[in-house]
C-alpha cells in the first residue's frame, strides 16, 4: 500500500496513530494536526489519564477521539458486534454532544463503530432501544445519561475510557453531582480523560479524586490562542447597540455570523429587530426545544440563514461552518466567556472577526479584559452609513453577474432590452435588484475618541468658570462626559482659578468634544469653553490667610466687623497680662469672671464670632469626595493666638482666594 502525505507526516514527527483512523483522516485532507493533537499523539503511554487545557477551536473532539482509539481497539482494525458500551463522552449541552458525535461518526468510520446520543431534549424511548440494541460509543449530557443508568438501561461495567469535555464548563453548570455519580458507576480500571479551556481549582481536584498519575497537557498559550481571530474594540452608546449590529452586519456581509447576548430575553428582541431589517437571522436561547435548536442549526449549516442570535450557554461548542464573524452584542461575563464566544470563529485554520460593542460606562472593565487574555485589540469606530454605501457600490461594480461570461440566450435576451430601454434604466434596474433585501444602514451617534486615553499630545481647554462659581472637578468632569458625549479617562488635569478653569483632554478625545459643543462653543448653564495653544502656566505658591471683606458675603459683612474688632481687643489684653502675671484679668466688653481660671472656657466664649469667620474662610480642597470645609478636629488648623498679632499657619492651597494668578492641585481621573 502506499505511503500517504499524511502518513508520511506522522512518520516524521514520530507519532502514533491507529491506522484506522489515519485512513479516515487522510480521505478528509488532513495534511497537519494542531498542538493539541500533536501533544497528545507523543504521550509515551498511550493509556494514561490525561488533563488537558487548550482553547477553543483548537481540535480537542479529535485529539480525544485519536487518544481513545488504542484504548478501545488495541491492533484490532474494527469493533466486534456491539453489546455495551467501551466508552463514554460527556458534553455540557446538547449541541456539543451532537456536534462531538458526528466529529467521531466519519473518524471512526473504517472501524464500523456504533454510536447513541444520550441528551436532554430528545426522546428517550429512542435513545432507550439504541442502547438496548447496542453501541460502542455513548455520548452525551450528564443529566440524561444519569437518568439511563437511573434506569437501568445503560451500563457501565465494560467502560474502558471516560471524556469529560469542557470540563470546566460543566462544572460552572452545576453538573458536579452528576459527574460524580457517573465516575462512581465506571470500573475503577478505566482511562479517564479530562478537557477543558482553562484549569480553574475545582478542575485540579476533580482529577485527583478520579484520575491515576495522569498527564497534564496544556497548549493554550496566549500568545498563540488569538492568530487566527481579529479582535475590535468599539465604543457607542448603549442606545445605539441594536444599530451597531445592523452596520456591522451590512459591512462585513459574511455568510455566515453569530451576536451574542447575556439573557434569553435579549436575544428574543434582537433577533426580532433583525429580522425586521431583512436579515436571515435564527436564535439559539434556552426557551426552544431540542428540535427547533437542531433546526436552528442546520438552517446556518445549509445556508438557509446567515446570521444566528445566541446566548453564552446555548452556543456553547457549537461548530458553525464559514462563520466568519462573532460580535458581543452584550458584553462577556467573564474572561472565559471572552475567549469561548470568539472561538466559535478562526477554527481549523479559518480566519474570524470578533468585534466586542463597548458602552463608554464599561470601558475599563474590557479594556482590563483583553489585557487579562493577552489581547491586543483594534480600536475601531462603528461602521458609518458611508461607508457602507461606498463598500455596496465597489461589490456591485465587482459582482460575478458583469464579470461571468454570458451565453447565446443570455446575449439575445439582453440586446431586445438594450433596442427598448435606455442604458441607465437596464444599470438602475441591476442596481436595484442587488440591492433588493438589504437593509438600509443605521445612522449611529458616533464617538470620535477611539481607544485608551493618550495624553501624549494633549489640548488644553478654557471654561468660564471658577472658585468664585463654586466650580469643582466633580460636577466639571460629570459636565464635560454629559455635553461632551465621552468617557471620563479622557479628561486629564484640572485647574481652578478664580474665574477661570483649565482642562486637558486626551489627544483623541479633543475631536469629538469639539464636535459635540458646536460652533458657539458653549456648554451648560453659558458657560463658554475655547480650546488653548498651550498649557497653562503652572505656579506652586504658599499663602496666608487673608481677612478680607471682599471675600464675605455681604449678609456676613457686619459679622466680620464684630469678629475683628473682637481680635484687636483680645490681643490688648493678652498683652497687659504679659506684663503683669499676678494682676486680675482684665474685664472688656466680653464679661469674663472673676477668679476664673479657666481661659479655655473664656476663649470658646470669645472665639464664637471668629469660628463663624473661620467656616466661612475655610479653605477648599479640592480632592473629589472630601468636604470643602476641612479642618482639623482640635480646631488647631485654623486656630486664631491670643499672643501676639493674629496668625494662622501656613498652607498650601489648589484655587485662587484672590485675584491673582494661583497654582492649582493636580486633578487626575
Amino acid at each position: 500500500m502506499a505511503v500517504t502525505q499524511f502518513e508520511r507526516n506522522f512518520m516524521s514527527n514520530q507519532t502514533k496513530i491507529h491506522s484506522a483512523l489515519a485512513e479516515a483522516m487522510s480521505a478528509r485532507s488532513y495534511i497537519t494536526l494542531t498542538p493539541v493533537q500533536e501533544a497528545i499523539l507523543k504521550i509515551e503511554d498511550a493509556n494514561s489519564d490525561l488533563l488537558v487545557s487548550a482553547q477553543t477551536g483548537s481540535g480537542k473532539t479529535l485529539a480525544f477521539g485519536i487518544s481513545i482509539a488504542s484504548t478501545l481497539l488495541a491492533e484490532k482494525m474494527e469493533f466486534d458486534r456491539p453489546k455495551i458500551p467501551l466508552a463514554i463522552i460527556i458534553a455540557p449541552t446538547r449541541e456539543l454532544a451532537l456536534q462531538v458525535r458526528k466529529e467521531l461518526e466519519w473518524l471512526y468510520v473504517r472501524t464500523k463503530a456504533q454510536f447513541a446520543s444520550c441528551v436532554g431534549g430528545m426522546d428517550p424511548r429512542a435513545e432507550r432501544r439504541t442502547l438496548e440494541s447496542g453501541a460502542h460509543i455513548v455520548v452525551g449530557t450528564p443529566g440524561r445519561i444519569r437518568d439511563h443508568i437511573e434506569r437501568g438501561v445503560l451500563s457501565l461495567s465494560d467502560i474502558k475510557a471516560v471524556v469529560l469535555d469542557e470540563a470546566d464548563e460543566m462544572l460552572d453548570m452545576g453538573f458536579r453531582e452528576d459527574l460524580t455519580f457517573i465516575l462512581g458507576k465506571a470500573p475503577v480500571e478505566r482511562r479517564t480523560l479530562l478537557f477543558s479551556a482553562t484549569v480553574p481549582t475545582q478542575i485540579v481536584k476533580l482529577a485527583k479524586t478520579y484520575q491515576k498519575e495522569s498527564v497534564r497537557i496544556s497548549v493554550s498559550s496566549k500568545k498563540s490562542q488569538h492568530l487566527d481571530i481579529s479582535y475590535h474594540a468599539i465604543k457607542i452608546q448603549p442606545s445605539d447597540r441594536d444599530k451597531a449590529v445592523v452596520n456591522l452586519l451590512r459591512y462585513h456581509d459574511v455568510s455566515g455570523a453569530i451576536v451574542f447576548c447575556n439573557t434569553r430575553a435579549a436575544v428574543t428582541h434582537l433577533a426580532s429587530r433583525l429580522t425586521n431589517r431583512g436579515f436571515s437571522v435564527v436564535a439559539l436561547s434556552g426557551e426552544l426545544s431540542q428540535k427547533e435548536r437542531n433546526f436552528a442549526l442546520q438552517s446556518m449549516r445549509v445556508g438557509k440563514a446567515n446570521v444566528c442570535v445566541a446566548t453564552d450557554v446555548a452556543a456553547r461548542g457549537i461548530d458553525l461552518p464559514n462563520l466568519e464573524l462573532v460580535i458581543h452584542a452584550d458584553l462577556p461575563q467573564s474572561n472565559e466567556a471572552m475567549l469561548h464566544r470568539s472561538g466559535r470563529t478562526g477554527r481549523a485554520g479559518r480566519k474570524g472577526v470578533s468585534v466586542v460593542l463597548i458602552p463608554n460606562r464599561n470601558f475599563k472593565k474590557v479594556e482590563r479584559m483583553f489585557e487579562s487574555n493577552g489581547i491586543e485589540p483594534s480600536w475601531v469606530t462603528p461602521p458609518s452609513a458611508d461607508q457602507i454605501i461606498e463598500k455596496d457600490r465597489i461589490s456591485l461594480l465587482k459582482s460575478e453577474f458583469l464579470t461571468s461570461p454570458a451565453d447565446a440566450s443570455e446575449v439575445e435576451i439582453a440586446q431586445r432590452i438594450l433596442q427598448k430601454f435606455p442604458i441607465e434604466a437596464i444599470a438602475s434596474a441591476f442596481v436595484r435588484s442587488q440591492m433588493a433585501g438589504k437593509s438600509a444602514p443605521e445612522e449611529l451617534t458616533v464617538s470620535n475618541a477611539i481607544g485608551p486615553a493618550d495624553f501624549s499630545n494633549s489640548s488644553w481647554f478654557e471654561l468660564s468658570v471658577g472658585y468664585r462659581d463654586n466650580a469643582e472637578p466633580r460636577w466639571l468632569v460629570a459636565m464635560l462626559c454629559r455635553v461632551g458625549n465621552m468617557d471620563k479617562s479622557l479628561i486629564g488635569d484640572i485647574q481652578i482659578h478664580n474665574s477661570l478653569t483649565f482642562v486637558e483632554i486626551a489627544s483623541n478625545g479633543v475631536q469629538q468634544l469639539l464636535a459635540e459643543i458646536g460652533p458657539d462653543f458653549l456648554l451648560e448653564e453659558k458657560i463658554q469653553i475655547k480650546q488653548m495653544q498651550a498649557a497653562p502656566e503652572r505656579i506652586q505658591l504658599v499663602r496666608k490667610r487673608k481677612f478680607s471683606s471682599s471675600r464675605r458675603s455681604s449678609n456676613h459683612a457686619g459679622l466680620s466687623e464684630l469678629s475683628t474688632k473682637k481680635n484687636v481687643k483680645l490681643s490688648l489684653e493678652n498683652k497687659k497680662k504679659s506684663k503683669s502675671k499676678k494682676s486680675k484679668a482684665v474685664s472688656g466688653e466680653l464679661d469674663f469672671k472673676k477668679n476664673k481660671r479657666k481661659p479655655k472656657k473664656a476663649n470658646t466664649e470669645k472665639t464664637h464670632f471668629e469660628n463663624q469667620a473661620m467656616h466661612k474662610q475655610a479653605p477648599h480642597d479640592l480632592k473629589l469626595g472630601q468636604s470643602n470645609q476641612s479642618q482639623d478636629k482640635k480646631g488647631k488648623g485654623i486656630a486664631f493666638r491670643q499672643s501676639g498679632k493674629n496668625k494662622t499657619k501656613k498652607r498650601k492651597i489648589s484655587t485662587t482666594m484672590g485675584g491673582g494668578k494661583a497654582p492649582l492641585r493636580r486633578n487626575k481621573f
